[in-house]
């Protein structure tokens, strides 16, 4: 039923967006002597939007994204000690350890030994990979992609260059709209489990995704039973006449 059951890193298998949520927190708090920490919090989300296509995702564009917005809002005022505090911020994100997701080990120990698994996850390359070193989950996996964008068209390269067809693909992941929309857009299959935190670039009108073409799930624990369901779903449906 499926050739390649891939999952989303970030959010997916281990936590990313509550350490920028904090670090947010911390950075309109430095800026709060300048402006008013809600409106701090929205204009550095305001640079990170338009950062992304100059600096792609990460630590690194968010970093420079707060320089950038913190001497926007101080109208050129902020100190060098509260420039160094952002950059102890964004040393502080880059060297935490890797927090993976309850049964998310488990899951993929379930899951390896009966499909091949792919991880493929967006943003830096460096600050990835050294996450992917950091979870030691890797050995899970037969392929691991580090790609720049989660676009059909990137999701079609994939399949072109693994020769995967769509309908035998399942993508796992937090984000509607990097993980489930595009994958469906091709015909692939997905598996959509929310996060607590999930980045508002990521976040996608549930109305825009038909809620028929993938499968919400509360926690990752519940994916291998899923997985169990779809297969013996599609088994009976074959052997009907």
């Amino acid at each position: 039923m499926f050739d390649m059951i891939a999952f989303d890193a970030d959010d997916t298998l281990w936590h990313n967006e509550k350490n920028y949520h904090e670090a947010k927190k911390q950075f309109a708090q430095i800026l709060s002597k300048y402006q008013d920490t809600e409106y701090a919090r929205r204009r550095l989300e305001e640079f990170e939007v338009h950062n992304i296509d100059i600096y792609g995702y990460g630590i690194k564009m968010f970093t420079l994204s707060m320089v950038e917005s913190a001497i926007d809002l101080s109208d050129g005022k902020i100190k060098a000690r509260e420039i160094q505090k952002i950059i102890d911020i964004s040393k502080e994100m880059l060297t935490n350890e890797v927090e993976l997701f309850e049964h998310a080990v488990e899951t993929l120990a379930i899951l390896a030994p009966r499909f091949d698994l792919m991880l493929i996850t967006k943003g830096d390359h460096f600050e990835q990979e050294r996450k992917i070193v950091r979870s030691a989950i890797s050995g899970y996996f037969r392929d691991i992609e580090i790609v720049t964008e989660k676009s059909q068209e990137h999701y079609q390269a994939l399949m072109a260059k693994y020769n995967i067809h769509p309908n035998r693909f399942l993508m796992v992941g937090n984000s509607l709209r990097s993980d489930i929309q595009p994958v469906i857009a091709i015909g692939g299959r997905a598996v959509y489990i929310p996060n607590e935190y999930t980045w508002f670039h990521e976040n996608l009108p549930k109305e825009e995704v038909d809620p028929t073409a993938y499968v919400e799930l509360e926690h990752i624990a519940q994916l291998p039973n899923l997985i169990d369901q779809l297969m013996k779903d599609e088994s009976t449906s074959i052997m009907q006449p």
